[in-house]
């Protein structure tokens, strides 16, 4: 499901499939980005940042042109324990590998990956980014 921002309209909840994972997309050249965003967070259980919600940052090879604080998009991700990915999504190989990459953290928060959860994936996640 893709939506511009939180809280999903509840008129079709029943029809709605279960979310396993969140990806929040921020332009690094749009405050509003970062901002919708922020608002966006009040509105997620809280169980979710236990490995299933991640900050997506687009926009990364134009560090001429940013808009957002590098420090305030670090911030996010310790704040809410969640992993931060940056990509530039005009750059197709880069484009690939980030779509793989997020795949792969989906399967891992649906549950298809035996031996590995969300909750250790997050955190094994959140250690290499410290290295």
């Amino acid at each position: 499901h893709l939506a511009t921002s939180l809280p999903l309209p509840s008129e079709r909840d029943h029809l709605r499939p279960r979310i396993d994972l969140i990806a929040f997309m921020i332009d690094i050249k749009s405050k509003y980005s970062l901002k919708n965003v922020e608002a966006s967070l009040a509105h997620v259980d809280a169980s979710f940042f236990l490995g299933k919600v991640c900050f997506l940052v687009t926009g990364v090879g134009r560090v001429n042109y940013c808009s957002i604080e590098m420090n305030a998009i670090w911030k996010l991700g310790e704040v809410y324990c969640s992993p931060v990915l940056f990509c530039e999504l005009e750059l197709e190989g880069i484009r690939v590998a980030t779509a793989q990459r997020l795949l792969r953290m989906l399967q891992i928060c649906a549950g298809h990956i035996p031996g590995v959860s969300a909750l250790s994936f997050g955190s094994l996640m959140r250690n290499s980014a410290d290295d």
